[in-house]
């Protein structure tokens, strides 16, 4: 894998580190799920459909088991738009995370660095799930018919492709290169290629370009869009193209499964993906398990079906509060394991006071750092913990995590351990000293002072802890209100300025290094419910939403910009160090608690799913860095 050393010099490495991909082409073996389409001629024979060179995974260097194809898993999930999980868990990225936290080529055979230029090289003869080949087109396909096509995009390329303002010179020099040229090094780019949810820079031009006016028959594009009820071609290709949905069966894709049924039925089929680019060293192709299984449930029965035996791998839909019933299972003979895998996110329970709250009154309040930390300092971790996690999680700050190099505990601890006393007098000082009867704290217009925290009703534990944080913020002489709200239906709130102060979990990357970019760290995107007006304005580049009028978050932008341009991972990790310690002084998140123990059950039949693992969103989505593709069933031969 060539990479040049001119810029990038720590990420370089990175790329270069495969030690599990074997070099030689192993002698193949034809797939027994596809043999009798292999044998009627419907399907090429496994070495037509191979890339040149597909990925050879070392099972043994790895320190894997080596697998056997076939077999069922099955899983369960609580929404039927979460069939996307197969996009999360199947993890085929440009460029992905090993299990090592290293990039490293995936889809791609290699990526070579000059400057702010990215030369991305694929493989030969790679196909999508359909057969037809994949190629620099595609990439063309989306950066000029959809990214740079006012109807299909109207904001334009989205603002990850934007570097100052400015989009990258953009070529396809022949069929198996791209290349991507800004004026100056690029280093969060790659990083935003290996997400849970990546960007998809690329599409199925052969399947798209049917609803696309500039190809499309007039006649029939018209007809479809009149089938579909839609108002306009755009939006019939808008619908038509979810790579991450993953609810159109007829959109071509990459991953290692591929949906086997139209979406209809409260049971969702997915199968081995024919044209999948891995193989392993005695040359049976990935995945190994045939046919995965997604049930949907009710948010309340994944725990009980799971103790039933009704999954073989189980952890979306499990809290720590399910330990005692699967443990219990587990122990009367059920046929499966539970793991206990670590949270990565910055904080498992954070609260977020809405720095742009609709309500000029309580917008001043809720800036004023006095009043976070108050509250923070009014919140008893210790209780909490003890309560929910028996003491196993962490107590303190939103902040990294101790797997990460800028681990801080002044961060972790600063203004976040229980004091009630400090937590009156800086209220006090602030000119909240009058108290109702109640002991509430009366607000200049005479009304109490009364927090509304919404939530997304999702999770027994954040109830929990909000519960317990009631009774020790009346002590502090605040009321808290808690309104739960469905997921979609929070995050409009929040988006709009109306939610007070909302829960959720922290940062989801808890353990960054020096080339993970800071761009979360800063008021970049309205998803940080911190500030989530000032995220629209610059996603939109300032079409929406609201400028940045408060200092250290403009320091934050500037430090996320900074390092952008920095060469070093020296001064990288300066930047990363500045920016989390604003984070802790200002406490836009008031993190309670991290390093949460997930359950994560798994089929005493199924192999190389490790014990020991991080839960994380990114980097890592969730099972995709752990590679379920090699994941496989003992006794697959019998089922």
């Amino acid at each position: 894998m060539k990479m040049t050393r001119k810029v990038f010099s720590t990420l370089t490495a990175l790329l270069l580190a495969c030690p599990t991909f074997a070099s030689e082409l192993p002698v193949l073996q034809e797939t027994a799920f596809w043999q009798d389409a292999v044998k009627d001629k419907v399907m090429p024979p496994i070495a037509g459909r191979l890339p040149d060179p597909p990925i050879i995974v070392d099972m043994a260097a790895k320190g894997r088991l080596q697998g056997q194809q076939g077999g069922t898993l099955r899983t369960m999930i609580t929404r039927s738009k979460d069939i996307r999980q197969m996009v999360v868990y199947g993890y085929a990225r440009l460029v992905g995370y090993d299990e090592n936290y290293r990039l490293v080529p995936d889809i791609l055979q290699d990526v070579v660095i000059e400057g702010g230029k990215f030369t991305f090289r694929l493989r030969k003869n790679h196909k999508w799930s359909d057969g037809k080949p994949f190629t620099s087109y595609d990439f063309q396909y989306w950066w000029e018919k959809i990214a740079n096509n006012a109807e299909l995009s109207p904001s334009g390329p989205p603002s990850f492709m934007r570097l100052d303002g400015d989009l990258p010179k953009v070529s396809f020099p022949d069929e198996v290169t791209v290349i991507f040229d800004w004026s100056r090094p690029n280093p969060g780019f790659l990083p935003r290629l290996a997400q849970a949810r990546p960007p998809f820079i690329y599409r199925p031009a052969h399947y798209l370009k049917q609803f696309h006016k500039d190809f499309a028959d007039p006649e029939k594009l018209a007809k479809a869009i009149a089938k579909k009820k839609v108002r306009s071609w755009a939006a019939l290709h808008n619908k038509r193209d979810n790579m991450y949905k993953f609810n159109n069966h007829r959109l071509p894709t990459l991953q290692p499964w591929i949906p086997a049924d139209t979406g209809k039925e409260s049971r969702r089929q997915f199968v081995r993906n024919p044209f999948y680019h891995r193989i392993d060293s005695t040359g049976l192709q990935l995945p190994y398990i045939d046919t995965v299984e997604m049930s949907i449930v009710g948010k309340g029965l994944v725990a009980a079906k799971t103790n039933a035996g009704e999954a073989d791998l189980q952890a979306r839909g499990l809290n720590f509060k399910d330990v005692p019933i699967l443990k219990k299972g587990e122990i009367e003979g059920a046929d499966y394991k539970v793991f206990l895998w670590q949270a990565g996110t910055a904080s498992q329970i954070a609260i977020f006071p809405n720095l742009n709250h609709a309500d000029p009154y309580w917008r001043k309040i809720l800036r004023d750092v006095r009043f976070r930390k108050a509250l923070s300092l009014g919140v008893d971790r210790r209780m909490i913990n003890r309560a929910l996690y028996f003491g196993l999680a962490s107590e303190g700050n939103m902040t990294a995590l101790p797997a990460s190099p800028f681990f801080s505990m002044e961060n972790r601890l600063n203004d976040a351990v229980y004091d009630p006393d400090k937590a009156n007098r800086i209220l006090d000082e602030m000119g909240y000293s009058e108290r109702r009867s109640d002991g509430l704290r009366l607000l200049p217009n005479e009304k109490a002072m009364r927090i509304l925290v919404e939530t997304a009703g999702e999770r027994q534990e954040v109830e929990n802890a909000l519960q317990i944080t009631a009774d020790t913020w009346r002590d502090i002489g605040i009321e808290l209100v808690v309104r739960p709200l469905d997921r979609d239906i929070l995050r409009q709130h929040v988006f709009s300025g109306q939610s007070m102060a909302s829960v959720w979990y922290g940062w989801d990357n808890g353990v960054p290094s020096a080339t993970t970019s800071p761009d979360y760290l800063a008021p970049r995107a309205q998803e940080f419910f911190a500030w989530p007006k000032w995220g629209q304005y610059y996603q939109t580049n300032g079409e929406a939403g609201e400028p940045i009028d408060m200092p250290q978050p403009r320091r934050l932008m500037e430090l996320a910009a900074e390092w952008e341009v920095a060469t070093e991972d020296s001064r990288r990790g300066e930047i990363w160090a500045e920016m989390l310690k604003i984070h802790a002084d200002e406490m836009y998140g008031i993190g309670i608690l991290a390093e949460a123990p997930q359950p994560v059950v798994v089929s005493n039949r199924l192999r190389n799913v490790p014990k020991k693992g991080l839960w994380a969103w990114d980097p890592g989505a969730h099972f995709g860095i752990h590679r379920v593709d090699e994941a496989f069933f003992i006794d697959a031969g019998d089922y």
